[in-house]
């Protein structure tokens, strides 16, 4: 897990563009999402943390988000999903 305030923007785009950085989250609320997503791009910069894997942001204790994961959140509010 990387946090945003702690990488820079030139570094940001190279590790998304080489496959390090997959999905993006909300260090408060514990969630995470694609990086496409419109809700994770609204959020404050200093909220958002980086995950290469969704193993990763589970492994963090992180959700999925409603909006850009409805298939595999409606897995974790029916406890399906790990």
């Amino acid at each position: 897990m990387k946090r945003h305030t702690e990488i820079s923007q030139t570094l940001l785009r190279s590790k998304i563009k080489s496959g390090e950085i997959n999905f993006g989250g909300n260090l408060k609320l514990k969630i995470y999402g694609l990086l496409s997503c419109s809700s994770g791009k609204r959020m404050k910069m200093e909220n958002r943390v980086f995950f290469k894997s969704e193993e990763e942001a589970l492994e963090n204790n992180y959700r999925p988000c409603g909006h850009c994961m409805k298939e595999k959140y409606k897995q974790w509010k029916n406890n399906l999903y790990p």
